[in-house]
């Protein structure tokens, strides 16, 4: 992944953050906490573009759409369940893309994608290949 944290204020805010850690379990709280933040956010950067004004703007007064509140939603990533709020309009026609309706799992693919030993055909038996690489610890993807 690229060094998309280049800001020096915010790395220094997640540096204090991370001097709080002192288990796993802390780790992994923040991570959440970290995880539901950006999701919420880039939900929300979504409904801005659908809408076509920011949050509060007097552009927004009347123009036949307009925000309408938050739901809830449960997702299953990869420390557990994560609980967001999902942004809605007014007409519901809002059809978010990073988290779309209905998707209930949140996963980090990348960490699925394995490193072939040298030499190794893919495609000589499909049906082996799937069990072999697309089966996570819930189960199989297919």
């Amino acid at each position: 992944m690229s060094n998309i944290i280049n800001d020096p204020v915010l790395v220094s805010a997640i540096q204090d953050l991370a001097r709080g850690i002192k288990s796993e379990a802390d780790l992994s709280s923040l991570t959440r906490e970290l995880l539901k933040i950006t999701v919420e956010a880039s939900l929300n950067a979504e409904m801005e573009a659908h809408l076509g004004y920011p949050k509060h703007s007097p552009t927004g007064h009347n123009s036949g759409n307009s925000r309408n509140g938050y739901g809830s939603k449960s997702l299953k990533v990869d420390h557990g369940v994560l609980e967001i709020e999902t942004p809605r309009d007014r007409n519901g026609t809002f059809e978010p893309q990073f988290v779309r309706k209905n998707q209930t799992r949140l996963t980090h693919f990348d960490d699925k994608i394995l490193t072939l030993p040298e030499g190794t055909i893919i495609g000589e038996n499909l049906e082996e290949d799937k069990k072999r690489f697309y089966v996570s610890e819930e189960g199989a993807w297919w």
